[in-house]
């Protein structure tokens, strides 16, 4: 790393699908897709890609198969075929407001089943050929998309998914694992038992530990409500190198309240707006840095990203914002 720029710039996830992918399915087609994905990354020079989570695309599931299904459905316990009652019961729980039917129905104990991220990691490594960031969605999130008909009980449903998770973080061959939260920003006061399931996840990683927190974002709607100052308890508790925060789309006293967030944990913070189409500016996101800097002290800004993946936006939206990001990191650093 020390050659590198002090500022980092790294992508959250997911990439939009390619029409070609989508329209004629196949291994091979994603491994193609995933070439592509990582080179138009290189090519706009962002220093930690991503894989795309292309592997997680599911034509009958396009919405939610990224960070929910591709990760449930395969668990021993679940099950994920549904009738009426089932739906039912979880829409009346409200434990998840965007969302009323459930990704799946807890009937026994929670185990890996087919669950196999190193098989999905190896895929992305071999045609990476270099550094990249591989992704997880947190035990906690799960556990809140899930009809518990077994354990009884929210912090062992959660825990024993955190379980799984561990077995399967660790030994992955990438150079940095992230787990990805949108649902405890809009649910502080769970923030304890959240920052326990993910820390059972992030110690079994042996690689760059990153967590991604957002509001979430669907068709660019913000779902959560909340402010980050009421979670810098959550995010000095996490056992992480560096947090990937959605500030782009945030107002300016969030970064303000990441003054107390604990030195040692390098803040990633948001420049690229994933809500809007607007394309932004290297200056516009020189600025944003600045801005940032300012407020939180030198040398606190280690990585800058978009807020949260590409999924939802146009392939050729989501490229020129990448490019714009490191335009953006360059202009601010004096790189040329």
């Amino acid at each position: 790393m020390s050659a590198q720029p002090r500022i980092l710039t790294t992508t959250v996830g997911s990439y939009p699908v390619p029409d070609w992918l989508a329209a004629l399915p196949s291994e091979q087609a994603r491994l193609d897709a995933t070439r592509v994905v990582f080179d138009i990354q290189r090519q706009a020079g962002i220093d930690l890609p991503t894989d795309g989570e292309l592997y997680r695309f599911d034509l009958n599931h396009p919405d939610t198969n990224g960070m929910i299904d591709y990760f449930v459905r395969p668990m021993a316990g679940v099950r994920t075929t549904m009738g009426r009652s089932d739906h039912e019961a979880f829409a009346h729980k409200d434990s998840m407001r965007f969302r009323k039917k459930a990704a799946g129905v807890v009937t026994g104990p929670i185990g890996e089943g087919g669950l196999n991220l190193m098989a999905d990691c190896e895929l992305a490594a071999s045609v990476m050929g270099g550094p990249f960031k591989f992704t997880v969605t947190s035990p906690y999130m799960l556990a809140r998309t899930l009809l518990d008909h077994h354990y009884g009980d929210f912090t062992a449903l959660t825990m024993a998914i955190a379980d799984v998770l561990a077995a399967q973080v660790h030994g992955l061959g990438c150079a940095c694992v992230q787990v990805d939260e949108a649902n405890i920003p809009g649910n502080p006061d769970d923030a304890p038992l959240a920052a326990a399931a993910i820390n059972r996840v992030l110690d079994q990683i042996d690689v760059m530990r990153a967590v991604h927190l957002c509001f979430g974002n669907y068709g660019g709607q913000t779902i959560q409500s909340g402010t980050w100052q009421k979670l810098i308890g959550f995010l000095n508790a996490l056992h992480a190198n560096h947090v990937v925060l959605e500030m782009a789309h945030r107002p300016v006293e969030d970064v303000q309240a990441l003054r107390e967030v604990r030195p040692d944990l390098a803040l990633g913070l948001g420049v690229i707006d994933i809500k809007v189409n607007h394309i932004e500016t290297p200056e516009e996101v020189a600025q944003r840095i600045e801005t940032a800097e300012k407020t939180l002290g030198p040398g606190r800004v280690g990585w800058v990203h978009p807020d949260c993946g590409f999924w939802m936006l146009k392939r050729s939206i989501a490229d020129r914002k990448m490019a714009a990001l490191v335009k953006g990191r360059n202009l601010y650093l004096g790189i040329r």
